[in-house]
């Protein structure tokens, strides 16, 4: 099968970030030729001169345009590459030298028209980084939906590593304007369109997730906001574990009400799962600060995630309010 492979990378202020992915994608261990699109989605800090310094060693096409959000940038760099299969890419990883070779592999023998593969730590990652990702991929939790390969048939790939075929690209027009979302979404529509969707459990790339605590709590409370309604845009869709979070949180805050009333051990019940997660995290990254760090990433996480999750089963299903009207800070109104 003939695969031509382009990658789009929207970059919003990240010049840094987009040095740190050139560099790694020269280390690709590929024996063909690829392409790289770089979409600066309104930047006031741009990336062209750190572009500009790799043009002669990797094949770079850089555009600019005004912000319009990371979805409909990814669809400006997939109208403008020259490849028919787009490996589509967040500013904020790097790639292992295998990367290109793995993802090549898998399609020339179980070719699908959009992929996803998971997320790892890398050894360069701060503290915070490894417990943030630790928290984002373990099966303890998060059920590992992000690389579990008995999740294949249900995945939905995220746009930090995702591929899509130029087909399925113009047979779904690519990603909508709600953000984050935009790439289950997609997934969702591709699958309604017939198109197969595949995990590519090799093609493994480190996402670095610069946030801080506060901006993890934000990102992950938007991630709960717009599940309710992409189950709505997409009946059938909605699962039992989504619900997981918002039980959880409550459970612990319930737990603890029972902790006045001398019932424990409900309560205790939580200790015992914080200490699988602290251990299970401080013996995969070697550090036992990291294992206490996880603990806290997993609470947030859960409240975060959980909280916005019923906020907007509140707003949207309940009192089948407008999803833009009543959340507009989860779409961009100028795609």
């Amino acid at each position: 099968m003939n695969l031509n492979y382009s990658f789009v990378i929207p970059v919003y202020n990240r010049p840094e970030e987009v040095r740190e992915l050139l560099e790694s994608m020269l280390q690709l261990q590929f024996s063909r030729d690829f392409e790289i699109v770089i979409v600066e989605d309104g930047s006031s800090i741009s990336s062209q001169e750190i572009v500009e310094k790799f043009q002669e060693k990797l094949n770079i096409s850089y555009y600019f345009k005004k912000n319009t959000g990371p979805g409909d940038s990814r669809n400006f760099g997939m109208q403008k590459a020259k490849g028919n299969y787009y490996l589509i890419l967040d500013s904020d990883v790097l790639l292992p030298e295998n990367y290109l070779r793995e993802v090549d592999r898998f399609l020339q023998k179980n070719y699908c028209d959009c992929f996803g593969g998971p997320d790892a730590s890398h050894p360069s990652f701060s503290r915070t980084q490894k417990a943030i990702d630790y928290t984002m991929t373990s099966f303890l939790t998060t059920g590992g939906i992000r690389g579990k390969k008995s999740s294949v048939n249900d995945f939905q790939p995220r746009s930090f590593n995702m591929g899509i075929s130029q087909k399925a690209f113009e047979a779904s027009g690519g990603f909508g304007q709600i953000h984050p979302g935009e790439d289950p979404d997609l997934s969702l529509r591709l699958k309604n369109l017939g198109f197969k969707l595949c995990l590519i459990p090799e093609a493994v790339v480190f996402h670095k997730r610069r946030i801080d605590w506060s901006k993890f709590y934000t990102q992950v409370q938007k991630f709960g906001m717009v599940r309710p309604i992409l189950n709505m845009w997409h009946p059938g869709s909605g699962k039992i574990t989504y619900w997981f979070p918002a039980v959880f949180s409550l459970g612990l805050l319930f737990s603890v009400l029972l902790l006045k009333l001398g019932i424990w051990w409900l309560f205790g019940l939580y200790v015992l799962y914080f200490m699988l997660i602290a251990i299970d995290a401080a013996i995969k990254n070697k550090s036992l600060g990291i294992g206490f760090l996880s603990v806290y990433a997993a609470l947030v996480q859960f409240f975060g995630y959980g909280y916005g999750f019923m906020k907007s089963l509140w707003h949207i299903q309940i009192l089948n309010q407008d999803p833009e009207h009543e959340f507009p800070n989860l779409f961009f109104k100028n795609v």
